[in-house]
């Protein structure tokens, strides 16, 4: 296979080829990331046999990784909306925190959500609410998309107990108690940019472009039976809340109480059993039944089978992001990016945030990228005067932003949120390396008091 700088101008006309095929001639993502991925797999000359193991393997691993939890969390997701309860928690986050306010009381919920809870599952639950604050406020649904994507993706990336960060911890020997308090104070700076403000300025943007949304069908279909719905016959907020927070408080319980037993203890088993996501997840749809039946219009079967329907391409589009994430991955880019910049002599800080960001745009993990970028600064870090806690936050805050289409992350988004591959680009890619931007900024200001701060 081809190695050296070459591989660089490959991944580039890659993403160039997919951008252009999907936004200027409108073809189907699927179709275009499946292209995508066999024409880069024949550029780097991939022997033939590799490509279509490569492209399956990665279509395989993404769908069985997120299919049932997606499934699942769609499901959820109609019963809330069917039941009015997507209505009544809009209405109750608008009377609590204002108009105004309501994309930021969205960024924190996510936050919170998304640091026990699998990054997919809140981009799930959230993402009918986020369409119905949109309608209701007039707010940018790209607003709200930042807000709770960049946000769920900063507490996903810098704060523990969620693996990426707990492996880099482990990896470079902290003090996760240390590294818990500092990230978050980063990461706080961080959700601010990239999730509230940069998603204000996409709203103003659009209010003085006069940019007028083109519904989808469903869009319509949403707005409609939105409606219909009265106070009187939508189930009530707390009703409501309590289907998206079961499967939410399910997983975290079950992760904490499960640390106080040993391996191989039975309880322990059980705990992880029910912990798991999909079995968490399956709980809360058989609970979001029962709840919301004396309030459905529509028979339980008939919204299964209409979330089924609505679920079906966007595992296709996001199956065919990891299939393309897994051919970059093979290429062997990412490995080549970090041989190279790690023989540059440049600040330890610095290093551990470009390294991470580019093996995070080049290969579309977060968490290879926190976990190889730690791996590789290991030795520099503990030779060095740097904090090795600063230096691990500025690993986790590369491994934020810079979401390209070789992510299936960048799919699910869009597709959920019923955003296009343009908005993506504005409100996930472009918030997200906003908000990676801010939290190395202030690692960097944290290292000047390093002398002088505890932990550091």
């Amino acid at each position: 296979m081809i190695t050296g700088p070459l591989l660089i101008v490959i991944f580039i006309a890659s993403i160039v080829f997919l951008l252009v095929t999907i936004i200027k001639f409108k073809m189907n993502a699927f179709v275009s990331l499946l292209l995508t991925a066999v024409l880069t797999a024949l550029l780097v000359q991939m022997p033939l046999p590799d490509i279509t193991e490569t492209v399956s393997a990665g279509f395989a691993d993404t769908v069985g990784g997120i299919g049932i939890v997606t499934g699942l969390g769609v499901m959820l997701g109609m019963f809330l909306f069917e039941s009015g309860g997507i209505l009544s928690i809009a209405n109750a986050i608008i009377k609590r925190f204002g108009v105004k306010n309501s994309p930021t009381a969205l960024a924190f919920s996510a936050f919170v959500t998304g640091i026990p809870v699998f990054g997919d599952i809140v981009d799930i639950l959230f993402a009918p609410m986020v369409r119905t604050l949109s309608y209701k406020t007039n707010i940018a649904r790209m607003t709200f998309v930042a807000a709770v994507a960049v946000s769920g993706s900063i507490a996903a990336s810098a704060i523990i107990p969620t693996p990426p960060p707990l492996a880099v911890c482990e990896i470079l020997g902290l003090n996760i108690g240390f590294f818990f308090v500092y990230a978050f104070i980063v990461s706080c700076f961080g959700m601010l940019t990239g999730g509230i403000l940069w998603g204000r300025f996409l709203d103003k943007q659009e209010k003085k472009k006069g940019t007028v949304r083109e519904l989808e069908d469903a869009d319509r279909e949403e707005m409609e039976a939105m409606q219909e719905h009265t106070d009187e016959n939508s189930i009530k907020f707390l009703k409501a809340i309590s289907m998206i927070l079961l499967p939410i408080i399910i997983i975290v319980f079950c992760s904490f109480v499960g640390e106080l037993f040993a391996e191989g203890n039975a309880v322990r088993h059980w705990l992880d059993f029910f912990g798991d996501k999909n079995i968490a997840m399956l709980i809360g749809v058989f609970y979001a039944v029962i709840i919301s039946r004396p309030y459905l219009k529509k028979s339980v079967g008939t919204i299964m089978i209409e979330a089924a329907d609505q679920v079906g391409l966007v595992l296709l589009i996001t199956g065919a992001g990891g299939s393309f994430g897994e051919v970059i991955q093979a290429t062997g880019i990412g490995s080549y990016l970090a041989d190279v910049f790690s023989n540059f002599n440049i600040p330890i800080l610095l290093m551990c945030f470009v390294l991470a960001q580019l093996i995070r745009c080049a290969q579309g993990s977060t968490t290879v990228a926190l976990m190889t970028t730690a791996s590789i600064m290991s030795a520099s870090i503990a030779a060095g005067t740097t904090s090795p806690v600063l230096a691990a936050i500025a690993i986790c805050a590369g491994g934020v932003g810079l979401s390209l289409p070789n992510d299936s992350g960048f799919w699910s988004i869009g597709r959920f949120n019923r955003i296009t591959v343009p908005e993506t680009f504005k409100a996930w890619t472009t918030g997200g390396f906003i908000a990676g931007v801010t939290m190395f900024a202030v690692v960097c200001v944290l290292s000047l008091f390093q002398s002088v701060l505890p932990g550091l």
